[in-house]
Parts: structure tokens; C-alpha cells; sequence
């Protein structure tokens, strides 16, 4: 056995090799692509004829050197990089860091605590493909609400009627209405056909007349006015993130068909879909983040653990604390939370669960971080056995404690 530690830069990875004993075999520093890849794959060979034979430790899960080592047979980690900095102090408490230096922590962490971190998974390319415009929706959604906070402020200060006129910001009716009217002299001149050929124009279809009406009545709302040159420097200012605002929603919307259509040809999605609160959108952000290695979760346990919804307990003499956990994957457990709370209206048993956490005395966040951590055990359940949901199969063991 050979153990490699690979610390990653942009541009270039530092490499300590080392036997069983930790006596190091060879450093060296590989240029990124496919020279410093073939570099790598050679100098490995001169010390191991069987690709099982090498484990390597790397602070990354994805990317395309991570690919080709994966794809060569190699057991590869991926190391959170606190774990790594806590590794670090075992070797030397002085503070000083190197790459050269992270890669031999690397390659001695493997060699000795290996059993204690996670194998890279073996998900298949169509997962891969899933979690990549998965991740992308979600990037867009969150720069829209980054642009629509921006438009908001700058109608706060000199356009406040806008806000009592529109809910929603990024709405196709706001969008359209502002397109035409950045300002509340012109929005307050708008004629009720005007306000509907904007609405038209933007999308709607139904309603027109309320909807125009409504809106108007809003826009001519009385407010304070700001001095001209100010309120026209704000107008430009609308303008300008009205049309950041709209080219996000048309690429939202491609990317989202996109994505849906990659999700549903999944051989998973059936049976995520029959789970209560998961649509194509939030399906396939689980589906992306947990992946669809059949071998990478032992048991529901470090499914729920890897999700962050099991409780992390901190015991140290006479003290015990139960805790919710925050080293966890960010995006997967936001995808639970919001699954939590669509699946109150859809499933009578997550309603059961919420409703007696609340009794107990669990705010609003802390049931659905429970009633999250049941889902995802139903969920590897399911997966587990390719069985679809079952409502009663999944909370009849609950029902006496509900009642």
C-alpha cells in the first residue's frame, strides 16, 4: 500500500508519497491538466502495480483531477479541510503552513485515519449532470434575490408606491410595469389601458382588469416625492436592474426546464417524486447532493448525518447538550428544510410529527429540522429497497403517539 497526499492549487498540486511505515517515497509538484495528470499516473506506477493498492487524500470532491484519479482506480478522500487544519496540529503547534507541508498531512492522514472519512463517491455521470444544473438554479435563484434586494432599496428611497403596488418584485407583472414606469411621476400617469398592455405585454393573461386596477390604485398612492436629479439617477437605476432582473428569469426558466428534464430520466426519480413536498426542482437538488452511489450510505444514520438533520450530542463530565449540527453540507440540508415544510400540507403523517414538536415546546426551525431528519431515513428506506412512498407504511408506527 502507497499513500498519497494531494494538496491542490489553480494551477498546480503538491505530492507526498509515503509507504506503510510513513517513510516518505517522493515529493514532487504536477502542473494542473494533462500533462501534470499522465506526470502523476507515472510516478505512481513506479511504486504500486495495482491501482487498489494507493489511497489518496485530497481536500476536494469534484473537478476534473479528481475525475481522472478516480476513474484510474484509485481510493480516493475527499478531507474536509477543518479536518485537515486539526491534522495539521498533531504534526507541528507552531502555526506555520506550506503546500508541501499540507501534502505530507494529507498523505499521513490517509495512512492512519482513513477508515474514519469517506470514500469519493461513485456516482454515475447523469447524477453528476443533475447536481451541476441543480446547483446552477439554485446559484441563479440566489442572485435574483441579491438583484430584486437591490431594486427594493433603491425603491425605498425615492418610490415607495412600487412596494405597496407590488408584492413581488421579480414578478413578470413588477417587471413589466416598471419596464414602462421607472419613476412615480410616470408610473402615476398610467392610464388603466396603459397598465394593461404592460401586463399583457409581460405575460398575463387572466385577470387583466383586477389586476390593473389593483395595481394602478397602488402606483397612485401618495408619497413623498425626491428632488428631480435624485429620483432620475434612481430611475436609471430601475431600469438597469429591472433588465438584470428579467434576463435572470428567462435563463432561470431554460435552465429549470433543462434541469427537470435531466432529473425525470433518472432511475431514481420515480421514487423521490412519490415522497410528499418533493417536486422536479427540490427533487433533484436531494437527488444531486446525496448522489446515487448504492454503497455510499451504510444505513439511514449517516444519511441523516451526512444531511445535518441528526442531532449532534456534546457530553463532557456532568455536562450534556444536544445540538443541532453545522458542519454539514449547506445546500442539501436548505433543499431538506424547504422539503420539511411543503410536505406539511401534503403528508397527514409530517403534520402529526410537526404539530406534536411544537407541543413540546421546539420552535418552527427545530420541528422541521426533525421532521427533516424522518424524511431522509424515509427516504434511504425507500431508495434502499426501490420501493415508492407508502403514507402508512411510513407513520403507522406513530399514530398511537399522534393521537
Amino acid at each position: 500500500m502507497i499513500f498519497v497526499g494531494n494538496d491542490w492549487a489553480e494551477d498546480h498540486h503538491d505530492i507526498h508519497v509515503m509507504n506503510e511505515q510513513g517513510k516518505k517515497l517522493l515529493t514532487r509538484r504536477f502542473p494542473e491538466g494533462v500533462a501534470g495528470v499522465s506526470a502523476f499516473h507515472a510516478v505512481i506506477a513506479d511504486h504500486a502495480t495495482d491501482p487498489q493498492e494507493v489511497l489518496v487524500g485530497i481536500e476536494t470532491d469534484h473537478g476534473l483531477w479528481v475525475a481522472s484519479l478516480v476513474a484510474a482506480g484509485y481510493r480516493v478522500y475527499a478531507i474536509n479541510p477543518k479536518a485537515v487544519a486539526r491534522y495539521r496540529d498533531r504534526h507541528h503547534v507552531g502555526g506555520g503552513k506550506s503546500d508541501a507541508g499540507d501534502a505530507k498531512v494529507l498523505a499521513d492522514l490517509v495512512r492512519t485515519d482513513a477508515h474514519n472519512h469517506r470514500v469519493v463517491a461513485g456516482d454515475t455521470d447523469h447524477v453528476h449532470a443533475v447536481k451541476v444544473l441543480a446547483r446552477a438554479q439554485q446559484a441563479l435563484v440566489w442572485s435574483r434575490g441579491r438583484e430584486t434586494n437591490r431594486l427594493r432599496n433603491a425603491l425605498r428611497e425615492f418610490y415607495p408606491a412600487a412596494l405597496i403596488a407590488f408584492e413581488d418584485l421579480h414578478d413578470q407583472d413588477a417587471l413589466a410595469v416598471l419596464g414602462r414606469a421607472p419613476d412615480p411621476i410616470t408610473a402615476a400617469r398610467l392610464t388603466l389601458s396603459q397598465v394593461k398592455a404592460a401586463l399583457r405585454a409581460g405575460g398575463r393573461q387572466r385577470n387583466l382588469e383586477a389586476a390593473a386596477a389593483k395595481i394602478q390604485a397602488g402606483l397612485r398612492t401618495e408619497q413623498l416625492h425626491a428632488p428631480a436629479a435624485v429620483a432620475a439617477a434612481y430611475s436609471a437605476v430601475v431600469t438597469a436592474q429591472v433588465g438584470i432582473i428579467t434576463a435572470l428569469n428567462t435563463q432561470l426558466a431554460a435552465l429549470e426546464t433543462q434541469l427537470e428534464s435531466s432529473f425525470e430520466q433518472h432511475p431514481d426519480a420515480d421514487i423521490i417524486l412519490s415522497l410528499p413536498g418533493l417536486g422536479d426542482i427540490l427533487g433533484a437538488r436531494v437527488l444531486g447532493e446525496f448522489g446515487d452511489d448504492p454503497e455510499r450510505f451504510a444505513d439511514a444514520k449517516s444519511r441523516r448525518n451526512y444531511a445535518g438533520t441528526s442531532p449532534l450530542t456534546i457530553a463532557s463530565g456532568k455536562k450534556r447538550a444536544v445540538l443541532a449540527r453545522h458542519a454539514r453540507n449547506q445546500r442539501l440540508y436548505d433543499a431538506i428544510d424547504a422539503w420539511a415544510f411543503c410536505s406539511l400540507q401534503a403528508s397527514p403523517g409530517a403534520r402529526a410529527l410537526y404539530d406534536q414538536r411544537r407541543g413540546t415546546g421546539d420552535t418552527h426551525h427545530q420541528a422541521l429540522r426533525a421532521l427533516g431528519n424522518r424524511w431522509v431515513g424515509i427516504l434511504h428506506g425507500c431508495l434502499k429497497h426501490r420501493t415508492p412512498y407508502n403514507e402508512h407504511t411510513a407513520w403507522a408506527h406513530r399514530q398511537p403517539a399522534a393521537a
